[in-house]
């Protein structure tokens, strides 16, 4: 299974490239909370908040608009067949699930865009 995953022992800045990475990636604009990475606080620090792919989006999904992808695990959405109702929003235990106006859902696929912008070199795509 291929996911994103962040590193141990290795400290984030909480400069927030990923965050813009990714939104710029998926909604052609910088918005945090367009961002399927969200650096939380973590003791003094910050520590991004990544999709485990766990697929408990997929089970709380009503319209079987997400599957998981039999070649690399990771769990997709179809844009077509999402209806914006947001379960999944709420069933993911990592709340990395973007949600935008009445549009459909969007979720981490893997793609390491956030890996190539973070200077620290916290986040990585790995195979499980």
């Amino acid at each position: 299974m291929k996911k994103l995953a962040v590193k141990k022992n290795v400290e984030c800045m909480a400069c927030l490239q990923c965050a813009q990475a990714c939104s710029e990636a998926f909604y052609k604009e910088f918005d945090v909370t367009l961002s399927c990475v969200q650096i939380v606080a973590k003791g003094t620090g910050a520590k991004p908040m990544v999709c485990i792919q766990c697929g408990k989006c997929m089970k709380a999904c009503e319209h079987e608009a997400i599957t998981q992808n039999p070649k690399t695990g990771v769990y997709m959405i179809n844009k077509k067949k999402c209806v914006g109702c947001g379960k999944c929003v709420e069933a993911c235990p990592m709340k990395v699930m973007v949600k935008k106006d009445d549009g459909p859902v969007s979720k981490c696929i893997a793609c390491g865009i956030c890996v190539k912008a973070c200077p620290m070199e916290v986040l990585e795509i790995v195979e499980k």
